[in-house]
């Protein structure tokens, strides 16, 4: 099952963490229109996962970049343009396999 990878920061709020997980979902859709058409016809299936906080990210994109997978990535203009979330394409499965549920902390 293809799926996209939506990463945020766990140290964000977690309303923040939801609504910076759907601008770089946007973001994604808008930048990669065929990948974003591919997965939506095949699957339409999120994994909603997370990092520690910013730098965790920017290490996230850099294998990313490594590997040539395909990202979008959302900075907050109401956090000083910080870099709070990513998507990255379905071929980024193994790179994200180990990161935890974002908000996953937060069951009972």
């Amino acid at each position: 099952m293809e799926k996209l990878y939506v990463v945020t920061r766990r140290d964000l709020l977690p309303g923040d963490q939801a609504v910076q997980s759907c601008h770089a979902a946007y973001q994604f859709a808008a930048e990669h229109k065929e990948v974003w058409a591919r997965w939506f016809e095949r699957s339409n299936t999120l994994a909603l996962l997370s990092v520690s906080d910013e730098a965790s990210l920017v290490m996230l994109i850099e294998k990313a970049e490594m590997r040539g997978i395909r990202y979008s990535i959302f900075r907050e203009p109401d956090m000083d343009d910080a870099l709070t979330a990513v998507v990255l394409e379905p071929e980024a499965g193994r790179l994200c396999r180990n990161l935890p549920l974002t908000l996953g902390a937060m069951l009972p």
